[in-house]
């Protein structure tokens, strides 16, 4: 193509393998390949035509951005400077993959709690790293963060956190010199819509769950299915796995609270479980009487510090979801999922006239933002105490209507 200013929409209109140069900077150019424009540089250096590529296309890289690093890369290169030497200084720019794990170890690790960082991992590999592992970090444009959102459209929950994720890492490469400050391709990106779930159980169906661990605790009937597939297992359930939901429905706790809740923590006289570490930091579990009630009842296993003990000496109960997916078939309750205990004990609590206020302290919430997902639970005691304040009022006018 003739020469012309390079701007962004001379860019968006070029040709697959055209190439176009700027009349403003000598040798300064766009080549656009099959999917990708990238800027680049013709100089002549000893009598010897060379090109040096500056970046693609989106950010850090636009056609002014990139003209600039042309005429540095022109300054450098007059004084008399080898380009092998720049060359070899793009070379040295980590490929995503290489910088997640830096960021890993010297950030995540560190930082965020273990379940966490497993999470950042998972995500990584099943979503990211096929996308991004082998991209220059700094060639890393908008366009690409958005692609790879896009592909997450049926799972917008994770594709949201895969986006939160992108964009934390980004922040850190910009705070340790890796991309231009500003340059966050993820920036301009719109989260997914997301539905919050929240699965309230009724009164009729807890006391289908009561029935279902009282009858567990016994054993299973005969015949007795879980996901449409016949279980062999006349024997009780497991009883730190009845223990574990009832004291969740009870105290309204998460799931990894409890599970390694230990014995040294609980303060019985106060009704409250000391925790040292929880997924908003040290808090208290509060354990009302029926909470305390079931914990007089069980076991003490010696030399193992947890209220429920694993199999191996000295670990916590885990993997709970299997003997969850029992209980909940005996209770007809298939849709539930073990969270949804915690959710079922703050909409009780709403329900029943308790303030946000008080059971965000319940949950232990460090934001009040997050107890409001159950404010639409309190029209009844809302409604129950508009209607006794209008009986006041309408009682006050009746005395007061002339004879």
């Amino acid at each position: 193509m003739p020469a012309r200013r390079i701007t962004k929409s001379l860019v968006d209109r070029l040709k697959s393998g055209c190439t176009a140069w700027d009349d403003d900077c000598r040798g300064f150019g766009v080549r656009r390949q099959v999917r990708d424009a990238s800027y680049i540089l013709k100089v002549r250096i000893h009598g010897r035509q060379r090109f040096l590529t500056i970046g693609k296309h989106g950010a850090p890289w636009t056609p002014e951005t990139a003209r600039m690093r042309a005429r540095r890369l022109l300054g450098e290169i007059a004084e008399g400077k080898d380009p092998a030497t720049v060359r070899d200084a793009q070379r040295a720019v980590p490929n995503f993959k290489e910088f997640t794990e830096r960021y890993l170890t010297e950030h995540a690790v560190p930082r965020k709690k273990p379940r966490s960082v497993e999470e950042d991992r998972r995500n990584l590999r099943l979503h990211i790293w096929p996308e991004l592992a082998k991209r220059r970090l700094t060639d890393i444009a908008d366009s690409d963060i958005a692609r790879l959102h896009a592909k997450g459209k049926n799972r917008p929950a994770n594709s949201n956190r895969c986006l939160a994720l992108l964009s934390h890492m980004f922040n850190i490469a910009e705070k340790w010199g890796e991309r231009q400050r500003g340059t966050n391709p993820c920036a301009h990106i719109d989260k997914y819509p997301e539905r919050t779930r929240e699965r309230i159980l009724s009164p009729e169906e807890l006391t289908r769950l009561g029935d279902a661990l009282r009858l567990a605790a016994i054993g299973y009937p005969d015949g007795f299915k879980v996901m449409g597939r016949a279980i062999n297992r006349r024997s009780p359930e497991d009883w730190r796995a009845i223990a574990l939901v009832r004291l969740l429905i009870f105290t309204g706790a998460r799931l990894q609270e409890i599970v390694t809740m230990r014995w040294a923590e609980i303060d019985t006289a106060r009704g409250i479980a000391r925790l040292p570490d929880s997924k908003t930091g040290a808090k208290n579990v509060f354990l009302p009487a029926p909470a305390l009630e079931l914990l007089s009842g069980l076991p003490h296993i010696d030399g193992n510090p947890f209220v429920l003990p694993g199999d191996r000496d000295g670990q916590h109960f885990n993997g709970p979801q299997k003997a969850w997916q029992r209980i909940r078939a005996l209770a007809k309750l298939d849709d539930v999922r073990i969270h949804d205990l915690r959710h079922a004990h703050a909409s009780i609590a709403v329900a029943g006239g308790e303030s946000l206020y008080v059971v965000g302290k319940m949950l232990g919430h460090s934001q009040a933002v997050t107890t409001q997902r159950y404010a639409h639970l309190a029209i009844d005691p809302v409604l129950a105490a508009a209607d006794r304040t209008a009986r006041r009022i309408a009682a006050a006018m009746n005395k007061q209507k002339p004879g």
